[in-house]
């Protein structure tokens, strides 16, 4: 087992968990900071030429976990693993940004879904090479059809 310690934390509107937008169509388009801790600011080395990057951080406020529950966009159970509840064994929680900019250890991003002063355990370029034909988003799309109908 390792200790995660957090690399920084996160400049976000967001005060408390209900202000986060969550459901079906929500858009996550906060605007905020990733302020990284100055002893890990040379890690942050050419991170300026990626559009996109993977925030892994901790769900610090999240208290036990529970294996099925109900997410606010649909009125059937699933496994907390084929969710982003925050109530989960191994509290992390993972968002891709846009990068907009940095000055210095600071990176300026949209796609804020997180706490103001949420811990940042790892930040990495965002790559994908699977093509959008083959992504399947599972009960999430079987929801928003159930809703449509």
């Amino acid at each position: 087992m390792f200790t995660p310690q957090p690399i920084g934390f996160v400049r976000s509107p967001y005060k408390t968990t209900h202000e986060i937008p969550k459901g079906l169509g929500a858009k996550h388009d906060a605007i905020g900071v990733l302020k990284i801790l100055p002893e890990f600011e040379t890690g942050l080395t050419d991170i300026e030429g990626f559009s996109h990057l993977f925030v892994i951080w901790e769900f610090d406020r999240s208290q036990g976990f529970e294996l099925l529950g109900t997410p606010p966009c649909d009125d059937r159970s699933h496994g907390v693993f084929a969710t982003r509840s925050p109530r989960r064994p191994n509290p992390l929680g993972l968002t891709v940004v846009e990068l907009l900019g940095r000055e210095g250890t600071s990176l300026h991003v949209r796609g804020l879904d997180m706490l103001d002063g949420t811990p940042i355990l790892d930040i990495k370029p965002y790559l994908s090479s699977v093509p959008d034909e083959k992504l399947r988003r599972g009960w999430l799309a079987e929801a928003e059809e159930r809703k449509k109908g």
